[in-house]
């Protein structure tokens, strides 16, 4: 069996690593070591969870050891796609350094550019970034990378999902073509390939294996959900998670649960903490303070539970992780494998559940289709304990509003409007081309006769004008057609004020 002696590593660097309790390399480590020690450059290929960060922060120990660094110019440089995984990889330079004097700076997000201009200015021999901090620092003329020596690009695979690949491609470019490359990641995209060939010269490639494979020591399954009803269905799917995390029992000492959105993990976060779990969430909108005090927590054992973006799911060694559960199914399928490898880390034991749902299914195919095997099938342990076939009343049950009935209005018979009037018994008959005047006690004889008045009968139409004053000039009364038009507004009743039967002349004499 290969040991790390046999690695031809400096003496101080044995030292620390046989201090930090390792003995035998991994295989990605036994093969990438040492052909980067000669000079060469790397592409390592394997799985989450091997041992990949040690495959390149030993050979850069022993290969700076020698020499100085100047301001402003790093001599090696590390690209990481996110904080956690940057900040992770500056405390291995620390573990494995400890006997040799080597500056670094870490250059993330959430931190000062003050302090970090300081570190800068100070000269440092390894710089461990993000692509958007480091151009930031570049383009503020703060930084130059015409002295790397070194540069590493972790998590490629990584990096091109977040969308990095042009801001690593300019960073290629600002570094000298003399430089030595380490490139390493568990997936090969084809976009991944067109940058290896790009900017590696005859690299050394390592696969230990094949891409996009899972471990085989952890235990994985999946839950087929079908929610009972659509609106129910957030609700019963968390109830879905805490019944598989106590079917495990004291097998799940803690557990990262992976969330595609992030208002998801802080949701799920709430939920389990109101159901006496004790769980914490970790997302990129979050401080990054803040999220480092969470990854501690979790990494002390003071915290069981982490709910997770995506964030958390690439290159965060958290050594005795017992579980994964995926919330979500990953819209990525090579996320599948990164999330469950936070489990099963260092030849250890693991389980990984997820939980599908009718929209996932498409995407649960293509991680099948990935990792080349079938998900076992798990029961659903919601069916053990049905719910009961009468529902009573809960804060969280979802209230029925009340249904709208409808009466719908009986119409009445109208008759046509050209239909010919009517004369009503009640009103007296009048000859035509005479205009008879209408007393008080007439028009009371026809308010008596006339019809019922349809509602907001004040109002009068412009038909009904123009149908009046026909009538009037006819010399017709106009309670004659009180009935040929029932639901007609009319204004003034259906009786004809004397007034204004009157002439005009007879109206100027009465004045």
């Amino acid at each position: 069996m290969t040991k790390f002696s046999d690695l031809k590593l400096g003496p101080k660097v044995l030292k620390a690593v046989d201090e930090a309790g390792y003995e035998s390399p991994t295989p990605i480590q036994a093969g990438a070591i040492p052909p980067a020690l000669e000079g060469r450059d790397v592409l390592g290929i394997a799985q989450t969870g091997t041992g990949k960060t040690a495959s390149f922060t030993l050979p850069m120990i022993s290969m700076l050891a020698r020499g100085r660094a100047r301001a402003r110019m790093p001599r090696s440089l590390v690209l990481c796609p996110t904080r956690e995984l940057a900040a992770q990889v500056a405390e291995n330079f620390d573990t494995y350094a400890k006997h040799v004097k080597l500056t670094k700076a870490l250059l993330i997000g959430g931190v000062s550019f003050k302090e970090q201009d300081m570190l800068i200015d100070r000269g440092v021999d390894v710089l461990i970034a993000t692509p958007g901090r480091l151009l930031d620092h570049f383009e503020r003329g703060k930084l130059l990378l015409t002295g790397v020596q070194i540069m590493v690009v972790d998590e490629a695979d990584r990096m091109l999902d977040m969308g990095f690949i042009p801001d690593i491609e300019r960073i290629f470019g600002l570094t000298p073509f003399t430089r030595q490359t380490l490139f390493f990641s568990a997936t090969m995209a084809p976009e991944i390939e067109r940058i290896t060939n790009t900017f590696l010269s005859a690299p050394a490639r390592i696969e230990v294996a094949r891409a996009a494979t899972t471990n085989d020591k952890i235990t994985q399954g999946v839950v087929m959900f079908k929610p009972s009803r659509k609106d129910r269905a957030s609700s019963e799917k968390r109830n879905l998670l805490r019944k598989l995390i106590d079917s495990e029992g004291e097998k799940c000492t803690n557990a990262i649960i992976f969330c595609n959105r992030k208002s998801d993990v802080d949701i799920v976060a709430k939920s389990l903490n109101k159901n006496g779990y004790d769980a914490s969430p970790i997302h990129g909108d979050l401080d990054q303070s803040k999220r480092m005090e969470t990854l501690d927590a979790f990494r002390s054992g003071k915290l069981r539970f982490l709910c997770a973006s995506d964030v958390a799911a690439r290159g965060l060694d958290v050594p005795n992780v017992s579980h994964v559960f995926n919330f979500d199914v990953p819209g990525h399928a090579e996320d599948y494998v990164h999330r469950i490898g936070r489990t099963g880390r260092a030849g250890r034991t693991g389980t990984a559940y997820m939980i599908c749902g009718p929209s996932d299914e498409k995407n649960f195919d293509a991680i099948e289709a990935l990792v080349q095997q079938p998900v076992p099938r798990l029961e659903n342990p919601l069916k053990k304990d049905p719910a009961p076939a009468v529902e009573t009343k809960s804060d969280d049950a979802p209230t029925e509003k009340p249904k709208r009935t409808r009466t719908r209005r009986k119409p009445r018979d109208e008759k046509p409007v050209d239909a010919k009037p009517e004369a009503v018994d009640a009103a007296p008959a009048v000859q035509e081309d005479t205009v008879v005047p209408t007393t008080e006690a007439t028009a009371l004889s026809q308010d008596d006769a006339k019809p019922n008045r349809s509602r907001g009968g004040r109002g009068r139409g412009k038909g009904d004008n123009n149908n009046a004053h026909g009538n009037h000039a006819n010399g017709n009364n106009t309670t004659g057609n009180a009935k040929a038009r029932d639901n007609r507004v009319v204004g003034m009743g259906d009786h004809l004020p004397g007034f204004i039967a009157m002439s005009f002349d007879e109206r100027r004499e009465a004045g």
